[in-house]
């Protein structure tokens, strides 16, 4: 019997059932090939279950865990830098001459697939990027025995090799994606590509891939506050979009502040989507299901860290250079290539994977071991399970519902790991005996956590104390926050440009400015000015501020040493965004499409601080000096956060207008 299934094999018969459909799929057209794939891949499965053998004692464990599942790392090249994963510079990659050939992956692969693995898993790196990833592909779809071929990627050539790969039998994909916002996805990866990532996703759903499943790693201060806007995601199309749980690896400075667990992404969406549905799933699944009523798709948890599912794992690993993996935490690893290269008999190498199999542990170590053990860099092993220096079409094109079948309610957010002083800031008006409580949309209860500013606050109560009266006080309702309205290039300003003109002599003493505040009405009561009937002109205006950190910490930042990461970059971003965020912060300011924003930061040595330089420019009927001003806020604010760890001696000052053009009151320049 053994001989005749070739221990776990379907017969020849199956062979020759299958390959006779995929040949007679060939010869014809794109629909009849399409119609013939899906009988013959609901042909195959039915034949695999008929005729199915018992499982293979050399892939159960000491602890009965059966281990149908294999992931194959094809490189360990990436085409990103993702933060969590790699450094910027890359990592020592193993000589090509030591990695797995195309054929050696397809006869271990083999091998596990008479052993009774069902399903394969292609990873990185980045698999698309193999030349021969197509090849390897088609010739996995022929071992007999294998029901699943998927594969796990960045995305980024996903659109161009997927209607190629879904001919040769790929039928499941899973789409790193981080951050639905371009500035930020630039930030975390390092590298250009947000738009080919989502033309691969919807291309993935264009071909029938039910579902498409994305990973988002959740990481506290960097992408926590978008959890509800990937839920939005899944409204209207077929999506799996898995909330995984952050993992510590010595290689990505893992530490425990940054993992945001299930339970508390669960309760965030729960504020938001209190009907949220609990789906049934498979014994040996990773995920925790949930489904929006009347959405498309679905949102799943991956709860590596605060609960793990060791206990039903099916997994097993071989890395792009041949080592056998049975656990992703483990740094124990066989060399099945060099056995392969010695000659060794499939006999022996069974022999080999079952010792391996069976050494298996109960279950990884702890959250705190792990995060202090030396493992194998991550990119060689599971980069997707963990998977801004701002290019100026960066924010350019923000995939509204015309391009991408998808809207957002605020496609720009600020960075949600602000700190209690800088949340407690952004709230307070500036203007006296007023203060800015968040209001809540009837349809959004959205709670305002104390550390994380919700930028998605569709309303204000501002409370004002008459100054005629010791106890009366007003409550004026502003009208809802709409959608913000990018168009961004974000690019340097040449000396000659209208941002320089305060350094070439031609500006202007402003004219004098009102008596009366334009900003209340007869009552005294607050109330946004009517600019419909200004006209529009170019406007520009730029904005400085000045953070004094002290000796120690202004040393930590130029090298670049806080522990929160790169102090300079961060402030950027929350600058930038900031800028375009203004008309949320500051209720009373008119919301304006912003077309160059730039922010820039200076370490000032002599005084031991960071110098910020904001510039706004827009085409509008009312001037910038807002945003610039609040972008040199918002930065030295962040600034003051990433430090505070090291001292709180640390002084924002000088945070004031530079320069303004254009109005109706002519252009200021600071003398």
């Amino acid at each position: 019997m053994a001989a005749a299934w070739g221990r776990r094999g379907g017969p020849a018969l199956l062979r020759g059932a299958l390959g006779a459909a995929h040949g007679r799929a060939c010869g014809s057209g794109a629909p009849v090939r399409a119609r013939a794939q899906e009988l013959q891949s609901s042909g195959r499965a039915r034949l695999l279950r008929e005729h199915a053998a018992p499982f293979s004692a050399f892939l159960t464990d000491s602890f009965g865990r059966q281990h149908n599942y294999l992931r194959i790392s094809l490189t360990e090249k990436c085409n990103l830098r993702c933060q969590y994963c790699m450094p910027e510079e890359g990592v020592q990659l193993t000589p090509k001459s030591e990695l797995l050939t195309a054929q050696e992956i397809i006869t271990l692969a083999g091998l596990f697939v008479k052993e009774g693995v069902e399903k394969i898993r292609l990873t990185g790196g980045e698999p698309l990027i193999r030349p021969d990833v197509v090849d390897i592909v088609g010739q996995l779809y022929k071992l007999e025995g294998l029901k699943t071929i998927a594969i796990t990627t960045n995305g980024i050539n996903l659109a161009r090799l997927l209607p190629r790969l879904k001919e040769a039998g790929l039928n499941a994909i899973n789409i790193s994606l981080d951050t639905l916002v371009p500035a930020k996805f630039e930030f975390i990866v390092r590298r250009k590509g947000f738009h080919k990532v989502m033309e691969g996703i919807h291309k993935a759903t264009e071909l029938g891939y039910r579902p498409v499943k994305v990973n988002c790693v959740v990481m506290r201060g960097l992408n926590e506050d978008e959890l509800l806007n990937f839920v939005d995601f899944t409204k209207d199309l077929p999506l799996d979009v898995r909330f995984i749980e952050y993992m510590p690896f010595d290689g990505n400075k893992w530490n425990f502040k940054k993992m945001v667990s299930y339970k508390e992404m669960l309760d965030t969406i729960k504020q938001r989507w209190p009907e949220l549905e609990k789906l049934p799933c498979e014994a040996s699944s990773t995920a925790k299901s949930y489904k929006v009523p009347h959405f498309r798709g679905q949102i799943s948890f991956i709860t590596s860290m605060s609960e793990h599912f060791c206990g039903s794992c099916n997994r097993l690993r071989i890395t792009a250079d041949g080592n056998l993996k049975v656990c992703l935490f483990g740094s124990s690893e066989v060399s099945l290539r060099d056995h392969l290269r010695s000659g060794a008999s499939e006999e022996e190498l069974v022999q080999i994977i079952g010792a391996a199999v069976s050494r298996k542990k109960k279950q990884h170590a702890g959250m705190f071991n792990i995060s202090q053990m030396k493992n194998r860099p991550m990119i060689l092993i599971e980069p997707a399970l963990m998977s801004f220096p701002l290019h100026q079409n960066a924010l350019q094109n923000p995939p509204y519902s015309k391009q991408w079948g998808h809207t957002f309610s605020h496609w720009l957010t600020l960075r949600a790991s602000l700190s209690k002083q800088m949340g407690k800031a952004l709230i307070r008006n500036k203007l006296r005996k007023q203060l800015i409580l968040p209001g809540f949309h009837p349809e959004q209860q959205w709670y305002l956590r104390t550390r994380i500013l919700q930028t998605q606050l569709r309303g204000f109560c501002v409370f004002q104390k008459d100054s005629s009266s010791a106890s009366d006080t007003k409550c004026l309702e502003a009208s809802p926050v709409g959608q913000v309205s990018v168009d961004s290039q974000f690019k340097k300003a040449s000396p000659g440009s209208e941002l320089s003109n305060r350094n070439s002599g031609s500006c202007t003493k402003a004219h004098r400015a009102s008596d009366t505040l334009t900003h209340t009405d007869e009552e005294g009561r607050a109330t946004m000015v009517d600019v419909g009937g200004k006209p529009e002109s170019r406007r520009s205006a730029v904005a400085v501020a000045i953070v004094r950190l002290g000796e120690k910490a202004f040393g930590m930042v130029r090298q670049n040493q806080m522990k929160k990461g790169d102090v300079l970059a961060v402030a950027q971003i929350a600058g930038i965004q900031g800028a375009k965020l203004t008309s949320q912060l500051i209720p009373l300011c008119h919301n304006i499409p912003l077309s160059h924003v730039e922010v820039s930061l200076r370490l000032d040595e002599a005084r031991c601080a960071v110098v910020i330089h904001c510039s706004c420019q827009t085409w509008g009927k009312t001037g910038v000096e807002m945003e610039a001003l609040t972008a040199a806020s918002l930065a030295a604010l962040t600034v003051y956060d990433m430090c505070k760890a090291v001292t709180h001696d640390i002084v924002i000052e000088e945070v004031k207008l530079l320069s303004k053009t254009g109005g109706q009151r002519g252009d200021f320049s600071r003398v």
